[in-house]
């Protein structure tokens, strides 16, 4: 018997809380009107579940009562409150949604619906991250895609700007990784259409987070942006100028310019080649052997580069020179031919040899939630993808 009371009295209780919305019939009528109102009023400033309750009476107001530009009150319920209550929901409906396609690793679809996001919702930073790191994800792993990479360096570039400006930075740990990131994936945009403009995106990325320090990836894409971009141009306009003709100061100084290219190629595939374990190793030592090589004539002193490579500060893209370098430590190696054969000693094809994507690519994942739903504060690790190869061709 106490229970039944009990169970009676609660029951009561709740029908007491919710009377002022659910007791009244949907007709409109001023004392209805009142109703919803009241019930808007103690609780649209109250914790989610009241809210929910104020929006329920306001929609119930809006819904029963037809619309009138004079009515003060519903006009202010609508465009004050249930307009952004409503986007609010639809918006963290969504940020869960982005949360689980980037857990799940479907990039594409983490890329459509941060998109989503940041239209309706300009200054949401994770977003932009979200896009940049889930279309720099979809290049990776047995099945790459590139697609989605202007989505991402477009989503990066505007990163930049909020986070540079102080904003938020997650899922990021620091603002230096959040900007290293960014600033990497604007920079594999670049490799393919302009690679010259690649590399300092590459290199900052090297240099701010530790993750990229420490990715053959990373240098293998650089070691490409340094073939692909001026080594190429710098080889192709050697040739066109001095190929077969005798040897002047000006050849002389073009070669040095080609040469100092090359040391920043070779000290970007040493990187890698310090970095990469297994299969990717070797295949990083072949490529850099013969771009050595190709720079000193032979292969001595190679081994010792790629031991201490790490040690040394990762260099910027030279400045070209404008007059011959004084003779002795660091000038020309000797074997330097008297006359032009068209492309510097030991290449075969007029340039260095050029390397493609790298097998060594970083994957990066992601744990843990914000409040908002979306993808926390962890800092994406990078992992290897080793059933891809690169392919050094020569170009």
């Amino acid at each position: 018997m106490k229970r039944t009371i009990k169970l009676i009295m609660l029951a009561g209780m709740l029908a007491a809380f919710t009377a002022p919305v659910l007791a009244q019939s949907k007709e409109c009528n001023d004392e209805n009107k009142a109703a919803w109102y009241d019930t808007f009023l103690k609780n649209y400033k109250g914790e989610a579940a009241q809210q929910k309750i104020a929006y329920d009476a306001a929609k119930q107001y809006l819904t029963a009562c037809p619309e009138d530009p004079n009515d003060k009150i519903a006009d202010y319920m609508k465009n004050k409150f249930v307009i952004p209550y409503e986007k609010l929901m639809a918006g963290s409906n969504n940020k869960a949604k982005l949360d689980e396609a980037y857990k799940q690793k479907n990039w594409a679809e983490a890329v459509n619906i941060a998109k989503q996001l940041v239209q309706g919702e300009p200054d949401f930073v994770t977003g932009y991250i979200l896009i940049a790191l889930s279309g720099y994800n979809a290049t990776t792993g047995a099945n790459p895609n590139t697609n989605l990479l202007p989505d991402a360096a477009q989503a990066g570039t505007k990163a930049l700007e909020f986070v540079e400006a102080g904003k938020d930075f997650k899922p990021f740990t620091s603002k230096d990784s959040a900007v290293g990131w960014m600033n990497y994936i604007i920079g594999k945009d670049k490799l393919k259409s302009a690679p010259t403009d690649a590399i300092p995106f590459i290199v900052k990325g090297a240099r701010l987070d530790a993750d990229l320090k420490k990715s053959p990836g990373l240098y293998i894409d650089l070691a490409q942006a340094y073939a692909a971009g001026p080594l190429d141009k710098m080889t192709e306009e050697y040739k066109a100028k001095y190929a077969g003709k005798d040897e002047t100061p000006e050849s002389k100084l073009a070669l040095e310019n080609i040469y100092q290219m090359m040391d920043r190629q070779i000290d970007a595939l040493a990187r890698a080649v310090a970095l990469a374990n297994g299969a990717d190793k070797k295949t990083y030592m072949d490529a850099l052997t013969e771009v050595y090589k190709g720079r000193n004539k032979s292969d001595a002193g190679l081994n010792e580069l790629v031991a201490s490579v790490l040690s040394k500060p990762l260099p910027d893209m030279p400045t070209p020179l404008t007059q011959l370098p004084t003779s002795g430590p660091g000038s020309t190696p000797a074997g330097t031919p008297a006359t032009n054969g068209g492309a510097p000693a030991g290449t075969t094809t007029g340039k260095p040899p050029s390397a493609a994507k790298p097998a060594g690519s970083n994957s990066v994942t992601s744990t843990g939630t914000q409040k908002t739903g979306t993808t926390g504060t962890a800092k994406p690790t990078p992992t290897p993808t080793p059933n891809r190869r690169p392919n050094y061709r020569r170009g």
